[in-house]
């Protein structure tokens, strides 16, 4: 690699020209891609096949009417006061006009849904007084049938009285006629008398008839008026069986309202066409601008974070301050604008095409705003470092003696060299993000590594070419001067002290523990609307809604229940009920709102207004016990999914607490190689990777106490704390590694090339932080910088990745790597870079130095200077400065850097000495 590393140096140094226009050309061709394939950069932060997911999966399919995202306007009287009739006309209109923007599926305002709501409750109470009105009626018309009912009873008994009289008259009748007939002689007239007496029988058994049918119609009057009763009690009781049920509904919703208590301030809804994070940029910003340009008179309009939260700019104020600051550190360090404008270019010009060239694959998968900035944040910082290290490498060189184009070869294959290590670190960490398995996240890591890797072959190809074309300007007129007499550089001869060593570890431990103390009590979570700017839109909105119609309004929640089986229709309402007072018992639950039920009624949803705001503690425990409610109704148990800011962020919050063992595993496993073949020790990658941990657990501790309980909060513009961003923590370890790497390969392998040259074990340790502390302190300050620079974005979710990623890196280059791993590597001794001989033997020469190349490459045209027995000549420790490790320029034959003699007393070390090693 060293060696292709210095033909490509050779290179681009002779075909400057070539090289910079190639360069230039590749950035037309991702402008031009960009230009063509461009996709919408979305907003949102969601992971697929979550139980968040899949309920909004469910009522997409089951509710198609419903389907499509919704966004919040908030209107509140700027005096306080209750809405004009003029001023609830001017919202009504204004809301009409946005119906008509494209992807807007209608829109609602809140004074029609809150008199809807009024209305209902107003017919409850009418129902409730009809019903009671009917139910007199019934009682009345059920008492004058009664009457009835006991006039003709009467009349039943005393037709029955008659008939029997009749009937005994008939007999008697019978009886005389019989005793007539069986005298022998009748007379004529008992004759007459007797048929006269039978005709008046059956005259009144004919009256007695009449009256019986009389009495048969009666009856069949009165059950016919008591079967009307009846129905009439039975519809009665069904009315007010659904009147009561619509009431319990009600009362259900009653703290939900869409106009305030005191009539302040209204909610306007409107609904998409798509989901909201699918509704193109174009239709949120216009009804920003149509929110913010509204002439309603004493009226505020506020757009909810649903519909203004965009795409964040890449570069704002506080990073083009970064980059200033960056510029800064790199004018002190070199002392000369050239120098320091050569990192910045080369970096501006990766990140350009690293940018460009990944937005142009928008189109074919989904970017979150946030990705490209990462991939900014990378670009710039390890950009600027890894040209600045090749580019003070070939600085010192110069000013040894060595001709253009082969110091800037040498810088290449050298120092060049082991940035591409440092990278592939950094690309390893990033890449292997892919395998938890959430797509925004694997492709976050994808576009950082794509900036890294771009970093990488800017600073080994377009910086050679510039340092080409600068020639010896690169070096202020008085280091020109001095070419080739650069004089000698002390190097310690001493170990530190084991007491200072120990008390450095322990100290520095201890301080570290204390910082990540706070992180024991982190919470995940997604930005809200608190989180944005005090004078944005979206956190009056938040505040409002939160003031006049409780926190809850913030994030409510959407519980879908699947029933054991399909409801009949008319039972739809009955179940709504049940399921409704069912999940109103929960505590924590201010509201339960139907919004229906699905085409075939086998589900039913529900919004849920919980107590507290989106990111509470109260709502989190209420998604958990919504999940695990168990609702019986007659026909079995009912199943309850819920969804909703609150549910994704527990889905999200578990689905990376799954995935992150097995990352750090590969993370950490594939890092772990790298080193043992790099450092040739176990013990060395062990102690870099413990380091690390404190690092980031430092991080995460510094995190959580500002952006979580608001310490600091007026320095950084924390002004409402909140949960930390559910996906940093994963983001912030894979990118820290890496760089913490980094660091350690540029400080330990000096301190290794020092040991393989022969200073004890001891002494190399300071050797090898005496010649690159300089470089990495300067490298180090830098990317805090440029991350620090992001501290200070407009975008909520910017601000925190900002600081985790610039506090970790200060924490690990200047209390980790340059304290704390040097007392460690003291404490250790010879053992520290001890490893089996045979796997000694197999592990693979990579020379990250390029020791073998500078050995090839002596170079003769280098000025020849004595060097005393204790010191080396400046251009070998800045040599080393440059490369994180290698070998100065010396006189005629190679000599490391770190090969002064050691003392007298020093035990020399045995074992394997490497055979890139000088």
């Amino acid at each position: 690699m060293a060696g292709l590393l210095y033909r490509l140096g050779r290179f681009s140094a002779r075909r400057h020209w070539l090289v910079i226009i190639a360069w230039v050309v590749i950035m037309g061709i991702a402008g031009l891609t960009y230009s063509l394939f461009a996709g919408t950069i979305s907003s949102s932060i969601t992971i697929p096949n979550t139980r968040t997911s899949q309920v909004q999966d469910e009522l997409a399919d089951k509710f198609p009417s419903a389907n499509g995202g919704n966004g919040t306007l908030v209107f509140e009287t700027t005096d306080g006061k209750a809405f004009t009739a003029a001023q609830k006309a001017d919202v009504k209109d204004f809301l009409d006009g946005i119906a008509d923007l494209d992807g807007v599926k209608g829109v609602r305002d809140g004074f029609t849904t809150q008199d809807q709501l009024d209305e209902q409750r107003q017919k409850i109470a009418d129902g409730r007084k009809q019903i009671e009105d009917g139910r007199g009626q019934i009682e009345d018309g059920q008492a004058q049938l009664d009457e009835q009912k006991a006039k003709l009873e009467s009349g039943k008994q005393q037709l029955e009285q008659a008939q029997a009289q009749l009937d005994q008259q008939k007999a008697q009748a019978e009886a005389q006629a019989q005793a007539a007939g069986a005298a022998a002689a009748a007379s004529a007239a008992a004759q007459a008398q007797a048929q006269a007496g039978q005709q008046q029988l059956e005259q009144a058994q004919a009256q007695i008839d009449a009256q019986r049918q009389q009495i048969t119609a009666g009856e069949q009057q009165i059950a016919d008026a008591q079967q009307e009763i009846d129905d009439n009690s039975k519809k009665l009781e069904d009315n007010e069986r659904k009147l009561e049920q619509g009431s319990d509904l009600l009362d259900l919703s009653k703290d939900i309202r869409f106009v305030s208590s005191n009539d302040s301030a209204a909610i306007g809804t409107v609904q998409f066409t798509k989901s909201t994070y699918e509704v193109p940029q174009e239709t949120k910003q216009e009804i920003s601008d149509r929110a913010e340009s509204a002439e309603i008179d004493g009226v505020e309009v506020y757009v909810s974070n649903d519909i203004a939260q965009g795409v964040p700019s890449i570069l704002g104020p506080g990073e083009i301050v970064g980059v200033v600051i960056a510029a800064l550190v790199l004018f002190l360090m070199l002392r000369t604008v050239i120098g320091a404008a050569i990192p910045l270019v080369s970096a501006v010009l990766g990140v350009g095409v690293a940018t460009l060239a990944s937005l142009s694959f928008s189109s074919l998968v989904e970017f979150i705003s946030v990705t490209p900035v990462l991939g900014v944040m990378l670009g710039l910082a390890v950009g600027i470092d890894y040209s600045l290290f090749i580019l003070n490498r070939h600085r010192t060189q110069l000013k040894a003696g060595m001709s253009v184009h082969e110091s800037i070869g040498l810088a290449n294959g050298t120092s060049g060299n082991a940035v591409v290590f440092a990278g592939t670190t950094v690309i390893v960490a990033l890449l292997a993000l892919n395998i938890t398995g959430i797509p925004f996240l694997g492709l976050m890591g994808t576009v950082g590594a794509v900036a890294v890797l771009f970093a990488i072959l800017i600073a080994t190809s377009f910086t050679p070419a510039l340092l080409s074309l600068l020639g010896m300007r690169i070096l202020r007129t008085k280091e020109r001067q001095q070419i080739g007499h650069t004089g000698a550089v002390t190097v310690p001869n001493k170990p530190m002290s084991t007491w200072r060593a120990v008390v450095t570890l322990v100290a520095g431990v201890a301080v570290l523990g204390t910082i990540a103390l706070p992180a024991t009590q982190m919470r995940l979570g997604l930005p809200t609307g608190a989180s944005e700017a005090v004078d944005s839109s979206q956190y009056k909105a938040y505040k409002t809604l939160d003031r006049e119609f409780g926190a809850g309004q913030n994030g409510p929640l959407l519980v879908v229940a699947d029933l054991p089986k399909a409801v009949a229709k008319d039972d739809v309402t009955a179940t709504e009920v049940t399921i409704g007072q069912a999940l109103a018992k929960n505590d924590d639950v201010e509201a339960v709102l139907p919004i229906g039920a699905s085409s075939d009624r086998d589900i039913i949803a529900f919004q849920v207004k919980p107590a507290g705001g989106p990111d509470s503690v109260s709502t989190e425990t209420l998604v958990k016990d919504l999940r695990e409610q168990a609702v019986t109704t007659d026909d079995g148990t009912v199943s309850l999914g819920v969804a909703g800011n609150a549910s994704a962020n527990i889905d999200v919050s578990e689905k990376l607490a799954n995935v992150l063992p097995l990352y750090l595993v590969v993370v950490v496993g594939l890092s772990l190689i790298i080193l043992i073949i790099v450092f040739r020790s176990f013990l060395v990658p062990i102690t870099a990777t413990a380091g690390f941990i404190l690092s980031v657990l430092a991080s995460f501790g510094g995190l959580t106490a500002i952006y979580q309980f608001g310490w600091l909060g007026s320095v950084f513009g924390v002004h409402d704390p909140a949960p930390i961003l559910s996906f940093l923590p994963i983001i912030e370890i894979g990118i820290l590694f890496g760089l913490a790497m980094d660091y350690q390969l540029f400080l330990v392998s000096g301190m290794r090339e020092a040991y393989a040259h022969g200073a004890s074990a001891k002494v190399a340790v300071q050797r090898g932080l005496h010649a690159g502390r300089a470089v990495v302190t300067a490298a180090a300050i830098i990317m805090i910088s440029v991350f620090a620079g992001f501290i200070f974005s407009e975008s909520s979710t910017i601000k925190p990745i900002g600081f985790g990623l610039a506090f970790g890196v200060l924490v690990d280059a200047f209390v980790v790597r340059m304290l704390l791993i040097p007392a460690v590597m003291h404490l250790l001794g010879k053992s520290a870079w001890w490893i089996p001989k045979w796997l000694d033997r197999i592990l693979p020469d990579v020379d990250v130095e390029g020791a073998k190349l500078e050995r090839s490459h002596p170079g003769d045209d280098r000025g020849h200077h004595a060097e005393p027995a204790t010191a080396v000549d400046g251009a070998g420790a800045g040599a080393v400065a440059g490369a994180g490790a290698g070998a100065g320029a010396g006189a005629g034959a190679h000599r490391g850097s770190h090969a002064a003699d050691v003392e007298p007393d020093a035990n020399p070390h045995e074992g394997h000495t490497p055979t890139h090693r000088a």
